[in-house]
């Protein structure tokens, strides 16, 4: 019998590949210089240096196993000299993981600030990071963007499933607590389904699914995968026609001003 965890976390390791290629066909030869309007006050080439840091970041703490939070962020990034370099230097970023991934156990015991205490916790956020930030480069060169819708809600439940354990690094989660309030968040082109329950000690993910659409919660969102993940990540706004909101959009709001990545 498969093991559904080893297959998912195959499918994360062959999609960093594949979203870091698509990243760097969007950038090569692009102009650097131009503004991200996903990630305010960055440009083209930041976006790009960031990635490949996080890669390169990443793939170090899976070699060494690592059992307890590092010390130190630094990591030997090997820089090319111009930012002509930066869109080669982020695929060697890929080849570095790739080379990580090598014979790599998902299931081996790992330190991850989420919730899953295990080397695949990396590599799925690796593609997430990679992901989002692919969209974030074509958009701010205005192309074409889409997103797997699979990818999509298996990233829209690692956010969500993560958040919580995130208040060192986006201490604003800290605020989201609550007397039991509810927000729902579910997939129009899946089976994608979230329930999120605010309470007094902060907040997590229950079981959703049964109950009809529009109710069930104090406030529910539902879209397609891709703008669901992009709406979380604060790349598009719950009022554009690709959502249908239904109940407190004050929570809703709420939500949003706390829940910033």
């Amino acid at each position: 019998m498969s093991n559904p965890r080893a297959t998912a976390s195959a499918v994360h390791r062959e999609a960093v590949a594949a979203e870091t290629a698509r990243f760097v066909a969007a950038v090569k030869g692009a102009d650097l210089t131009l503004p991200v309007p996903g990630c305010p006050g960055w440009t083209l080439a930041d976006l790009v240096k960031h990635t490949g840091s996080v890669q390169r970041w990443f793939s170090a703490l899976l070699r060494r196993r690592v059992q307890e939070p590092p010390r130190s962020r630094d990591v030997e990034l090997r820089l090319p000299a111009s930012e002509d370099g930066y869109p080669d230097w982020l695929a060697d970023s890929a080849a570095e993981a790739a080379s990580a991934f090598d014979g790599l156990d998902p299931d081996a015991p790992m330190w991850a600030w989420g919730a899953d205490q295990h080397a695949r916790f990396w590599i799925r956020r690796m593609l997430i990071e990679t992901l989002v930030h692919r969209t974030d480069a074509e958009r701010a060169l205005g192309l074409r963007s889409g997103i797997d819708r699979d990818l999509a809600t298996d990233a829209v439940d690692e956010f969500l499933v993560n958040l919580p354990h995130a208040a060192f690094f986006a201490p604003k989660v800290a605020d989201l607590r609550g007397d039991g309030e509810t927000l729902r968040f579910r997939c129009a082109d899946t089976d994608g389904d979230w329930l999120v329950r605010l309470r007094p000690d902060g907040f997590g993910v229950e079981a959703a699914g049964r109950e009809p659409e529009g109710t069930g919660a104090d406030v529910s969102v539902r879209a397609a995968a891709a703008d669901l993940l992009l709406f979380l990540y604060g790349r598009l706004g719950h009022d554009s026609d690709a959502f249908r909101v239904d109940g407190d959009e004050e929570l809703l709001a709420r939500w949003t001003a706390n829940s910033a990545f």
